[in-house]
C-alpha cells in the first residue's frame, strides 16, 4: 500500500489564493452557528482550508459539503475529516456548476471567503438565488458593511441594492486580524443573508441590474446625468427621483424606477 505523502502536516497560507486561516475557535462557532438552518438540508463551505470551521458544521443535523481549489487543503481534509472525504468538492466555486452535486436541492453557502473573490462569489449567489435560500460568512469588513448598508450610507452601493432586492443583509459581528494566520491588514466582518418570502422581482432583472450599475458608475451624479444614454421620455425624466443621487434612493424606489422604465413609451 503506497503511504501519502502528506499526513497531518498544517497548510501554509498562499497569497495567491488569498488565503488566511482563521485559528479562533468560538469565532468558528458562531460564524457556523449563523445559520437558521431553516428550509435546506444541505450547507457548502466555500474555502475551508484546515476546517476550522467545518469541524463545527459537521456537529449539525445538516449534511456539509466542501469546496476547495487548495490540494494541500484537499489533502489535509481528507487525513483529518474522514467523514467528510466524499464531499469534499476539489474546484472552483466560482466556475463549477452546483447542479453536478446538488441538482436542485436547496443548499445554504457559507465560508471565511478568499477575499480576493469575495464580491464575485456574491454574484454568483444571486445568479443561484433560486437554489440559494441562506449564505453567511466573512469577507473583509467594508465590503460585509457594504452589501448590508442601506441608502444615505457612504459604501451603499451596488453590492447593496442588488443583493438586498433578493436577501435581506445582517452585518453580525467584527472579527480583528489578529485571530488569523497570516493576519490581514484589515478588519473582517461577518454577516448572514436570508432569501426574501418573496425574490421575484416586479420588473425585468437584466433593466434592473443595468440602471443600478449605470447609476453607481457615477455615484456624485444626479440620476437625469448617470442615466442619460438611456432613451427615456421628458415625462418621466421630470419625476423627483432624478434629482436624486443614486446613494439617495433605496432597493424598492430602484425597482419602482425600473418599472418606471420599462414602461416608458
Amino acid at each position: 500500500m503506497a503511504h501519502q505523502k502528506h499526513n497531518n502536516h498544517q497548510v501554509k497560507a498562499k497569497k495567491f489564493l488569498g488565503q488566511h486561516f482563521l485559528e479562533d475557535e468560538s469565532i468558528a462557532e458562531a460564524i457556523a452557528d449563523s445559520l437558521t438552518l431553516n428550509g435546506y438540508k444541505n450547507v457548502l463551505e466555500i474555502g475551508p482550508g484546515m476546517g476550522v470551521l467545518t469541524k463545527y458544521l459537521l456537529k449539525k443535523p445538516i449534511t456539509t459539503y466542501v469546496i476547495e481549489i487548495d490540494r494541500d487543503s484537499v489533502e489535509y481534509l481528507q487525513n483529518n475529516y474522514l467523514n467528510l472525504a466524499p464531499r469534499i468538492i476539489e474546484q472552483d466555486f466560482l466556475k463549477y456548476d452546483l447542479s453536478t452535486t446538488f441538482s436542485e436541492e436547496p443548499l445554504a453557502i457559507i465560508g471565511n471567503f478568499p477575499y480576493n473573490i469575495s464580491t464575485q462569489i456574491v454574484f454568483k449567489t444571486l445568479e443561484l438565488r433560486d437554489q440559494i435560500p441562506e449564505f453567511s460568512g466573512m469577507f473583509q469588513k467594508e465590503v460585509a458593511q457594504r452589501i448590508c448598508s442601506k441608502e444615505g450610507s457612504k459604501v451603499y452601493g451596488i453590492l447593496s441594492v442588488l443583493t438586498q432586492a433578493f436577501y435581506d443583509a445582517e452585518y453580525l459581528f467584527t472579527v480583528p486580524p489578529t485571530v488569523f494566520n497570516p493576519p490581514p491588514r484589515v478588519e473582517s466582518g461577518v454577516l448572514r443573508l436570508i432569501r426574501k418570502a418573496d425574490y421575484s422581482l416586479p420588473c425585468d432583472e437584466k433593466l434592473f441590474f443595468r440602471v443600478v450599475k449605470q447609476a453607481f458608475q457615477q455615484r456624485r451624479k444626479t440620476m437625469r446625468n448617470s442615466l442619460k444614454t438611456m432613451e427615456l421620455s421628458d415625462s418621466l425624466k421630470a419625476n423627483p427621483i432624478f434629482d436624486k443621487r443614486p446613494e439617495q434612493i433605496s432597493v424598492a424606489q430602484f425597482l419602482e424606477l425600473t418599472s418606471l422604465i420599462e414602461n416608458d413609451k
